[in-house]
């Protein structure tokens, strides 16, 4: 159970909608080309030192952990946005295959 005094950032799940360019790379760092899904409550926790080193041993970036409450849908294509702060999901977990929470590891996108 995660403890509600925790989740204090409003974040938003967003899936892309847009299109490609003349290449047919996908044209993602357009926001009009992201809608939302979902709204919700949820904390945010930068990865340790030691988390982060270990993750970047294994080629993927976690620079934080979302958690929030349960909800079906979510995928890792999808994207995070909170306030400025956009986040890309590696993992989506169901903490404890209990469907009351989510563990989301993130990687932060710096503009």
């Amino acid at each position: 159970m995660i403890d509600p005094g925790k989740m204090r950032h409003r974040i938003t799940f967003q899936r892309f909608t847009g299109e490609a360019d003349a290449y047919g790379d996908p044209l993602q760092a357009e926001d009009t080309n992201w809608e939302d899904v979902a709204t919700v409550w949820a904390a945010i926790d930068p990865a340790s030192g030691r988390e982060f080193y270990e993750a970047q041993q294994s080629q993927s970036a976690v620079s934080h952990k979302i958690r929030c409450r349960w909800r079906p849908g979510l995928e890792p294509t999808m994207r995070i946005v909170c306030g400025k702060r956009k986040f890309r999901p590696i993992s989506i977990l169901n903490w404890e295959e209990r469907n009351e929470s989510l563990l989301i590891m993130a990687e932060e996108l710096v503009p």
